[in-house]
């Protein structure tokens, strides 16, 4: 039995010695991802902390002063550090399929959104406009609606029901690194999974 297993050790040795392929997954590294934390009592509608969306109700009175509010920060798993945060803006149409409302919660446990509230991933594109970049955190933003319409060179008139105001981040690590892109596995809300690479405010119209 003895020589058996020492044979068995042997081989695995061997066909361990003889790996010739490199993958790139094999030289992973870590990173720091966007904390989020919504201000739910400034949304026009009732909204979840876990869905990371608030809303701007067309239906209620004086939109352009409703607000949307939120604080970003960072989280480094005790691996990496971040250096600062590039905070873009821009303004989507509607999709062609939009996340209900009310926000249905998933089960188990009745806690997350049972659908991801913005299109992932949270990736800055070309229609995207660099706010600012962040350094001290964790940093807190208000606006209204007309000055979020202002920022994006739009206007409350041509404002269509679902479209919606985003928030997306790019993060710079103290090594050095820009972490520009992310996957979908990053920040699905309706998995709950770590960190907020996009948040945002969307326009709904619902009588109250």
């Amino acid at each position: 039995m003895k020589n058996f297993i020492l044979t068995i050790s042997c081989l695995l040795l061997g066909l361990s010695a003889c790996k010739k392929t490199h993958y790139e997954w094999e030289d992973y590294t870590y990173t720091a991802v966007p904390i989020v934390t919504v201000d739910t009592a400034k949304s026009a509608l009732p909204t979840r902390q876990t869905a990371k969306v608030s809303f701007f109700n067309l239906a209620g009175a004086n939109v352009a002063a409703q607000q949307f509010a939120f604080t970003l920060d960072w989280n480094g798993f005790g691996r990496e550090t971040v250096q600062s945060i590039e905070v873009y803006v821009g303004y989507n149409n509607a999709e062609s399929s939009v996340p209900g409302y009310p926000i249905v919660l998933s089960t188990p446990g009745g806690v997350y959104p049972n659908i991801a509230q913005f299109p992932l991933p949270g990736n800055v594109g070309t229609t995207d406009k660099l706010y600012e970049t962040v350094t001290t955190f964790p940093k807190t933003y208000t606006f209204t609606a007309a000055e979020l319409l202002t920022l994006t060179n739009k206007s409350l008139s041509t404002v269509a029901v679902n479209d919606y105001i985003i928030f997306k981040f790019i993060v710079n690590l103290a090594d050095g690194r820009r972490i520009a892109a992310w996957f979908n596995n990053i920040s699905d809300e309706s998995r709950g999974e770590p960190g907020n690479t996009r948040t945002g405010v969307r326009f709904k119209r619902v009588a109250i």
